[in-house]
């Protein structure tokens, strides 16, 4: 009978260190099943867009190549052309401009709606701290960002340097400079931030959805106009072209980059700090 054991005794041998882990597994597993709509949803976004960039550049590329070869370089086929810079510039402007769709689920979705209908302060019952919750909430959706945003962020690259002459795109142009590198990434990241945020302290899920909507509107418009300001020039000669080579890209990307980086880190600072003051 001295041989007896209860059922909580090998866990209890293994030390309260390790008793910790499938908790947190456990929080973010159940934050990713809450959200397993969007997170579909946002992969097959990505999908589509990936599948678009795709067939530009296997399909219509291909078809702008073959009318060049069949008349020895000397005539292109003006629509097909067109098709393939209006397609890319419409991806663009999709791809740059998802930080609003992500802000706005982050705000109505993610937080504010658990607080408005008090699940989040059932959670807290349930041997979850409110921090443990949010950075379970935040975890998940920023690991899915940050890897569907990369994908895009590569084909995009790859695709808009395919042919130069088809794309109507210039560098400098507010889409590329964001969809061309870690920027877009930034941009995401920044959205879930703000959203979050915007949940937290407002606890109604419509109006965080539209107060983060609204805010990362704002800010990606006015850092795309802003963006030039980031980074000196040589001189200015009367045009944008002149006075910025192309090697200003990334110095310009970068410092773009670090400023939404910036925002990020405020934003999620103070999330954790609104939650802990009103836990207390």
């Amino acid at each position: 009978m001295t041989a007896a054991t209860t059922p909580g005794t090998p866990a209890t041998r293994r030390g309260p260190h390790l008793r910790f882990r499938p908790r947190l597994r456990g929080a973010a597993w159940a934050a990713g099943r809450l959200h397993r709509s969007a997170l579909l949803v946002w992969g097959a976004y990505v999908l589509a867009m990936a599948g678009w960039l795709l067939w530009l550049r296997f399909v219509t590329m291909h078809e702008i190549r073959q009318e060049g070869a069949d008349c020895a370089g000397r005539c292109v086929d003006l629509e097909t052309a067109m098709s393939y810079s209006t397609n890319l510039s419409m991806i663009g402007t999709l791809v740059s401009y998802l930080c609003y769709g992500v802000a706005a689920w982050a705000g109505a979705a993610l937080t504010g709606r658990d607080l408005e209908t008090g699940t989040a302060q059932l959670a807290w019952t349930q041997s979850i701290t409110p921090a443990r919750w949010l950075t379970a909430k935040l975890a998940v959706p920023a690991v899915a960002l940050v890897l569907g945003t990369t994908v895009l962020v590569l084909l995009y690259r790859w695709v808009w340097a395919a042919d130069r002459a088809a794309t109507g795109d210039e560098w400098y142009y507010p889409d590329p400079m964001v969809n061309r590198g870690p920027l877009l990434v930034a941009y995401a990241l920044c959205a879930l931030a703000v959203g979050a945020l915007a949940g937290l302290a407002l606890r109604r899920a419509l109006p965080a959805l539209s107060v983060a909507a609204g805010l990362m509107t704002w800010f990606h418009v006015y850092l795309d106009r802003h963006t030039d300001e980031l980074w000196p020039t040589d001189a200015y000669t009367g045009t944008y072209v002149e006075g910025r080579p192309a090697s200003h890209f990334w110095p310009l990307h970068l410092m773009a980059t670090g400023t939404v980086l910036a925002v990020t880190a405020l934003a999620t600072a103070a999330a954790f700090w609104l939650l802990r003051r009103r836990t207390r």
